[in-house]
């Protein structure tokens, strides 16, 4: 039976005819495995993101997690798809084998985790931010820190989650006031709230580790005098931390995640004799953001993921329903949907924005392999600036296309699809929470053109437009002419109006139309994506391959288009948006 979660012929392909993921393997850390191990921990992913993540996906949102004034209720189907999920040992997938982990390429393990976000998001965010969390203390906390917390988030017996945002603080992260104090046996004591926080509370695990941005008194202001703290509930000698759960916020979807309201130091519980939640330093103080980003980065590239894995879902879903669903004639004969050309134009959309999505995410999880493992500093130093231009665009091109996909899911369905009764209003309710988390599309925006393609004197957009530069060389090569030139000219507009853009001599100005920037570049980054697709499928023929080309043919005639009129506007240094006073509106 075909999934309705991912395409295994699409990951295989993506992961080993195009990305090659089986030449890592004459690599030191990946000595030990080959293909036939990548293949069986995908096929275990596909297995128990279906069997034990999905059936439970609409159960945890119609019955999601409740706060009774003490605890979080939530349906026991999660607890148990999370404790088989543990046995599976993909929580460390990509980790080191020191501390338990398969040592697998980041590449595979994104690809693995891609299935439990299609088969339940709300429930695989659990396991998403304890991998992220641990990645963090990995990178930058003491061995007493990674010995104590570290082994039990990989065994699945604590999670983690990331504290940032306050009530009156969201991504304006130097006026958070949470506040850390010092006492004179090496920990702080905690006090504040934070807010937003996915993970926050339950019952799903033995403990929480919560990482915790706050401020020791005296330092410098802003986020130059943020701090990391890692803050439990429960203490490493059992005791109860002095973090209580304050309220659960009720979304619009994603709703098998709770989200909540916690208060650092209230009071209720007082672990010793002074007030206040004990907490770690980690790190050195005030490098606080600076360490709290290696989670963020991570999780920026994994919602994108996420937000592929809900519009592929949401794509099989309405090909299913399309293929099914007998409505109007041709010839005098009754036809399913999927024959009509309008319901087809919304399903090749779908398959270009979720392929693309996809494709884009595995890319970035390989550059971070070529950043740890390839032979030279040269190289690792140029995955690493490569994966830091795509990140922004990664996180957010596929939380809006994905999403849009989502929305002609719906209208695939007609009636039926703006029905609870079927599955894809539900998938667009979860994927509208990616735009926003982690930093919203504005905030995106201005990290790739304020910061990203200016970096080291516009290093990384130059490397950008080389490695573009390199698929259009080897497309032509092969005879994919008119492709090539359509990415090539887009790449060129992208050098062009970058440029414009920084040559305003106004800040305001260039920032002002940062968001059609990311959309613009964003289209242009998928289009060449799309290309490497068809220059690895080749000559070869077949549904898939040709279904490849369709979907690359959609998204360079249709989609790569709209970048033109963006184009003309952004080197037009529009203030329309600058200009506009808040009394007008």
């Amino acid at each position: 039976m075909r999934s309705l979660l991912l395409s295994r012929r699409d990951l295989d392909f993506l992961l080993h005819d195009w990305l090659d993921v089986g030449a890592l393997t004459s690599r030191e850390r990946y000595a030990e495995h080959s293909r036939e191990t990548f293949d069986a921990v995908l096929d275990l992913s596909e297995r128990v993101a279906a069997e034990h993540f999905a059936p439970h996906n609409r159960a945890a949102d119609t019955r999601e997690p409740e706060f009774d004034g003490e605890r979080v209720q939530m349906i026991p189907e999660v607890a148990k798809a999370l404790e088989v999920f543990a046995g599976t040992g993909i929580l460390s997938a990509a980790m080191d084998e020191s501390v338990g982990g398969m040592q697998l390429p980041q590449a595979v393990a994104q690809a693995c985790f891609l299935w439990f976000q299609a088969a339940n998001v709300g429930t695989a965010a659990y396991p998403f931010l304890t991998i992220a969390n641990a990645n963090l203390l990995l990178a930058h906390g003491s061995p007493e820190q990674i010995d104590t917390w570290v082994g039990p988030m990989l065994e699945g017996r604590f999670f983690g989650t990331m504290c940032l945002s306050e009530p009156q603080a969201g991504s304006s992260l130097a006026d958070i006031t949470t506040r850390a104090e010092p006492r004179g046996d090496g920990t702080y004591r905690l006090f504040g709230n934070k807010m937003w926080i996915s993970g926050g509370d339950h019952d799903l695990s033995e403990n929480i580790v919560h990482l915790v941005l706050a401020k020791i008194p005296g330092g410098p202001a802003g986020v130059k005098g943020i701090s990391l703290f890692l803050v439990p509930k429960i203490l490493a000698d059992g005791r109860r931390n002095d973090v209580v759960l304050a309220g659960v916020n009720h979304k619009m979807g994603y709703r098998g995640t709770v989200n909540t309201l916690l208060n650092f130091g209230e009071g209720r519980y007082r672990p010793g004799d002074e007030p206040g939640a004990v907490g770690h330093l980690v790190g050195e103080e005030h490098r606080g953001l600076a360490y709290m980003f290696h989670m963020m980065n991570e999780a920026r590239v994994g919602v994108g993921g996420g937000a592929a894995a809900l519009g592929y879902t949401g794509y099989l879903h309405a090909l299913d329903y399309a293929r099914s669903r007998v409505q109007g004639r041709r010839e005098g004969q009754p036809v399913a949907i999927v024959e009509h050309p309008d319901v087809a134009r919304m399903l090749l959309a779908q398959k270009a924005y979720a392929e693309g999505a996809v494709a884009l995410v595995l890319y970035c999880a390989r550059l971070l392999d070529e950043q740890r493992t390839a032979a030279t500093a040269e190289d690792r130093g140029r995955a690493l600036l490569l994966l830091d231009v795509l990140t922004p665009i990664a996180k957010s091109w596929p939380s809006q296309w994905c999403l849009h996909g989502n929305d002609l899911a719906i209208q695939v369905h007609g009636g039926y699809g703006y029905t609870r009764e079927y599955a894809v209003e539900q998938f667009w309710r979860d994927n509208r929470l990616n735009a926003i988390h982690e930093g919203t599309h504005g905030i995106q925006g201005l990290d790739l053109l304020g910061r990203k393609v200016v970096m080291d004197g516009g290093a990384g957009l130059r490397l950008l437009l080389d490695t573009i530069s390199a698929t259009v060389t080897t497309a032509r090569a092969v005879g994919l002419t008119t492709e090539a030139d359509a990415v090539d000219a887009a790449a060129s507009r992208t050098a062009e109006v970058t440029a414009a853009l920084w040559a305003a001599g106004d800040p305001a100005v260039t920032l002002a139309n940062s968001s059609v920037y990311l959309e613009a570049v964003g289209h242009v980054v998928v289009a060449w994506i799309w290309l490497e697709q068809l220059v690895a499928v080749g000559d070869r023929t077949g549904d898939f391959f040709d279904g490849k080309r369709a979907a690359a043919a959609y998204f360079l005639r249709h989609e790569l288009a709209r970048t033109g009129p963006q184009f003309v506007l952004l080197e037009s240094l529009d203030r329309t948006t600058l200009d506009v006073r808040p009394e007008w509106l």
